[in-house]
C-alpha cells in the first residue's frame, strides 16, 4: 500500500507573475496583496485577500506590488482541497463543510456584513471546534481606509473580488498528519475594573463598571485609558482581546474592532513594554515546530512598531484581525502541521 503523501505549506513574499505561474500550473494557493495586484489573476486553485501589509523572513513591511502567497504542497488529486465562497447566509455552514480530517483557511473582508455575522456567532456554528479553522480578515492599506473597501478573491472564478463574501479552502489531511491552532496573545487583564455589556456588538456605549451603570467613552477619556490596549476577557484561562477602533465623545460611543458579548467580564490589558522580546518568550514556550501559516494583527505591527523587525521565522499576512476558531484582535496565529513524515 503507497505511503500517504504529507501536506505542507512553503511560504514566500513573490511577484505578481511568479504567482501567475504558480496558478497556471495548478497549485493550491492562499493570497494576500494590494487590490491593484490582485485584480484579474487566471482563474485557478485559490483563495486571496486584499492587504499589503506583510512579515516577511526580513521583518514587517508594507508593499503594495509583490505577493505573499502560501503554496499548499503534497496534495493528491484523489482527496485535494475544496474552495468555498460564503455569504451571510451560508456562513454558519463553515465548520459542517469542514473536512473530517483537514483544516480550514477562512479569509473574511474587514467590516462586511459576512465578517459581523461571523464575529458574533461563530462560536455557536454547528459543528464549531471539531476541525480546525484559521485565517484572516482581509483590509486596506491605511492610507486607503474610507476610500477603499476590503475583498477576498475566489479563484476558481477569474478576476472574482467581493466585499460581502467570504473565502475558505479546505484541506484535508492524510491520517498520519494532524493540524493544530496555536494563539500568541501578548494581553492579559489589567487591574482595572470590571466592565460588562447588556448586548453583543461592535459599537458599545452602556456598560456597568464593577456593577455600576456607566458609559465606555466616558469613562476612557475621563480614566485617560490608552486605547492601544485591548478590552480583555478571560474565557477559562484563554485571553480574547477586543481592540478600539475610535472613541466617538459626541455621541458618547466606542467603536471596535471585534465584538463584545454581553454579560462577560472584561478588563482593559495590561501594557506590553517589550513587545519582541515577549513574543519570543511566549514562542519559546510554546509548541513552536512545524509551523506552516501564520498571519499577526495590524494594531500589533502599528502599536509595537514592528516594521523592519522579525517575529522568529513566522512569516504572512498582516492583517485587520485573526480566525482562530473565532475572531481575535491583537493577537498572532499560527497553524502547526505535525506527524510529518520528513
Amino acid at each position: 500500500m503507497a505511503q500517504e503523501t504529507d501536506i505542507r505549506i512553503r511560504s514566500a513574499l513573490v511577484t505578481r507573475d511568479q504567482v501567475v505561474e504558480k496558478i497556471n500550473r495548478g497549485e493550491y494557493l492562499v493570497i494576500a496583496a494590494d487590490e491593484s495586484v490582485l485584480n484579474d489573476l487566471p482563474s485557478g486553485n485559490w483563495i486571496a485577500g486584499t492587504i499589503p501589509y506583510f512579515m516577511t523572513s526580513e521583518g514587517g513591511k508594507a508593499d503594495r506590488e509583490h505577493v505573499f502567497v502560501n503554496t499548499i504542497e503534497g496534495i493528491q488529486p484523489s482527496n485535494a482541497p475544496r474552495i468555498t465562497l460564503y455569504d451571510i447566509n451560508s456562513i454558519s455552514r463553515i465548520a459542517q463543510e469542514a473536512p473530517e480530517h483537514g483544516f480550514t483557511i477562512l479569509i473574511l473582508p474587514a467590516m462586511s456584513e459576512v465578517h459581523s455575522s461571523y464575529a458574533q456567532n461563530a462560536p455557536d456554528f454547528p459543528n464549531m471546534y471539531f476541525s480546525p479553522i484559521v485565517g484572516w480578515i482581509s483590509g486596506v492599506h491605511l492610507d486607503d481606509i474610507g476610500s477603499r473597501a476590503a475583498k477576498v478573491g475566489f479563484g476558481p472564478a477569474r478576476g472574482m473580488l467581493f466585499d460581502q463574501q467570504a473565502v475558505a479552502m479546505h484541506v484535508p489531511l492524510p491520517s498520519h498528519q494532524l493540524a493544530n491552532i496555536n494563539i500568541v496573545n501578548l494581553f492579559n487583564q489589567g487591574h482595572g475594573p470590571e466592565i460588562k455589556f447588556k448586548s453583543t456588538g461592535f459599537s458599545v456605549s452602556d456598560c456597568t463598571i464593577n456593577g455600576e451603570a456607566a458609559n465606555l467613552a466616558d469613562y476612557i477619556k475621563y480614566a485617560k485609558i490608552d486605547t492601544r490596549l485591548p478590552l480583555v476577557a478571560n474565557y477559562s484561562g484563554v485571553m480574547i482581546n477586543v481592540s478600539i477602533q475610535q472613541v466617538d465623545e459626541a455621541n458618547q460611543k466606542v467603536d471596535l474592532y471585534a465584538p463584545v458579548f454581553s454579560d462577560i467580564s472584561y478588563r482593559f490589558a495590561q501594557p506590553v513594554e517589550n513587545y519582541i522580546e515577549s513574543f519570543n518568550k511566549e514562542l519559546s514556550a510554546s509548541a513552536s515546530e512545524n509551523i506552516s501559516f501564520s498571519c499577526n494583527c495590524i494594531l500589533n505591527y502599528l502599536y509595537s512598531e514592528l516594521e523592519g523587525k522579525k517575529t522568529r521565522e513566522l512569516t504572512g499576512p498582516i492583517t485587520f484581525g485573526e480566525v482562530a476558531y473565532q475572531l481575535l484582535n491583537q493577537t498572532l496565529v499560527y497553524l502547526s502541521l505535525t506527524g510529518g513524515s520528513r
